[in-house]
């Protein structure tokens, strides 16, 4: 690991997943590498308390959950998975452009005996079918060009009530947490590679808090939380309403 690396500016370059043509085996490989990253890192915990939040906003009342480049689909098969522990009445549904990532979510789920609806979308050309309450999005916003995160952020917004986000920090420490967790989780060096690359690619908090204003995000509340990452939460009625409750 370069620890002399640069990170005063992101550095967006191509990761070897969001090649369409990788080979399958490799990406099934590097999607349990990072099932283990996001045991590890507490992906989902740091967006179930917001998500409990809204349902008890919403008086426990059915909710529908849309996770956005789900990638193997931990994050949506574990929502699914405490929505029912929890006996919140959640519909929950998964998206990627990836059919290799999808299939593997899909074979996830029915091994983990929770219902998720996956199905394939490229998030930056194609309009979502149908509205959510809410929309998650764990290290996705990383992979896109600002302008692009931007769009999506605004697009989102216009189909959901609610926003809630987690993504990677641009700090040296998260560039030292990312070569060690890469390589003491995952064999890939699909993973290894692209850890790095992500991290440089990653936002400050700034930044991300102006990009979601230029969004048109108002209201939206950001926090830090382990390892090295951002959290926002954005509701459509969040200036009325007051902010969520948030755990950390």
């Amino acid at each position: 690991m370069d620890m002399f690396t640069s990170l005063s500016h992101r550095r967006l370059t191509d990761e070897l997943m969001d090649d369409p043509a990788i080979d399958a085996r490799q990406h099934r490989t590097a999607l349990r590498g990072l099932r283990r990253i996001n045991v590890a890192s507490r992906t989902t915990a740091a967006l179930w308390p917001s998500i409990r939040a809204i349902a008890e906003r919403r008086q426990y009342r059915r909710l529908s959950l849309l996770d956005i480049a789900t990638g193997g689909g931990d994050v949506a098969i574990d929502l699914a998975r405490r929505a029912r522990q929890e006996g919140m009445e959640l519909d929950v549904a998964a998206c990627d452009i990836s059919p290799t990532a999808l299939a593997y979510a899909q074979q996830q789920a029915e091994r983990a005996g929770v219902s998720v609806r996956f199905f394939q979308w490229d998030a930056l050309t194609e309009t979502l079918p149908e509205s959510y309450d809410i929309v998650t999005s764990t290290l996705f916003l990383h992979h896109l060009e600002a302008r692009d995160i931007v769009s999506l952020l605004r697009t989102l917004s216009r189909q959901t009530d609610h926003l809630v986000v987690s993504d990677l920090l641009r700090t040296r420490v998260g560039y030292g947490l990312a070569y060690l967790g890469t390589r003491l989780l995952s064999a890939s060096p699909v993973v290894h590679e692209d850890g790095l690359k992500s991290v440089r690619a990653a936002l400050t908090l700034p930044e991300a808090r102006t990009l979601a204003s230029e969004a048109g995000l108002q209201g939206a509340h950001f926090e830090t939380h382990w390892p090295s990452r951002f959290r926002l939460t954005w509701s459509r009625n969040a200036t009325a309403s007051g902010r969520l409750r948030h755990d950390t």
